[in-house]
């Protein structure tokens, strides 16, 4: 199996390294990541600058390729060009991670590490975005990347429809207090942000975004709540944002202005 290994946290995360080190020893990694931390940046494409990719070496090896991009930009680069030039296989299939924080509920329009899978499925390749619900610096990614080291082969073997990704969140608890896995729809959870104004050595005035998640959702088949419960939440999600139950009452009740 070829799977390429990506992130929004950048090449020389903790969970990109540890997640890699896992999926290694069940098939062909090849890593093309952003050379920097590119947290919130969404599905953002970089379009008015080139793109250069070095190779990043970690513990003195070959870890992978670091990209000048966004996480989306790593993966379209990867399958629409870099790898036929290096004379690599296409995978079979992306994981973008491990993210340092949860992609849940409204977090997952903000996330690099949900684009970059989203990017692969529009390319018609199988992905999985997969997170670690701690901000914690000294967060263990170690039961995440076990996870996927079981779950990603079972995903490639039965395949996933067209456009689908599947949305990962793991506990940020030891594996023996993970209680299983939960199927779970995005909830409606948010952060309730403010800015705080802060003054540089110079006096001047800058701002700096922080905030509370406010956990709305209640039913067991949430991802935030699966994950209270001490749950691994995987939600299927694709890129389709058409409302469709709207879409019928705009066709048959709203005025013809035309």
């Amino acid at each position: 199996m070829n799977i390429l290994v990506t992130n929004d946290d950048g090449i020389n995360s903790r969970g990109i390294y540890d997640l890699v080190v896992a999926l290694r020893e069940i098939g062909e990694v090849i890593v093309m990541a952003p050379l920097a931390e590119q947290s919130a940046v969404g599905h953002a494409l970089t379009v008015s600058l080139p793109l250069r990719v070095t190779e990043f070496h970690k513990n003195g090896n070959f870890f992978g390729f670091a990209v000048s991009g966004t996480p989306a930009d790593c993966v379209k680069l990867a399958l629409r060009t870099f790898l036929d030039e290096r004379g690599l296989p296409k995978p079979d299939i992306v994981v973008s991670g491990i993210n340092h924080g949860r992609n849940t509920a409204v977090n997952i329009i903000y996330s690099g590490t949900v684009s970059a899978a989203t990017e692969a499925t529009v390319l018609d390749v199988p992905a999985i975005a997969v997170s670690l619900t701690s901000y914690h610096p000294d967060a263990d990614f170690g039961p995440a990347a076990e996870f996927m080291k079981r779950f990603t082969p079972e995903v490639a073997r039965i395949g996933l429809p067209r456009g689908t990704l599947l949305n990962v969140n793991v506990p940020a608890l030891p594996d023996s207090e993970i209680r299983g896995v939960a199927y779970t729809k995005q909830g409606a959870s948010y952060w309730e942000d403010e800015f705080e104004k802060r003054l540089d050595p110079q006096e001047r005035p800058y701002y700096w975004l922080k905030g509370s998640y406010i956990l709305e959702d209640k039913d067991a088949d949430i991802d935030d709540i699966a994950i209270r419960d001490g749950k691994i939440s995987i939600t299927p999600i694709h890129y389709d944002l058409t409302n469709y139950d709207f879409l019928e009452a705009l066709r048959s009740s709203w005025p013809k202005v035309f």
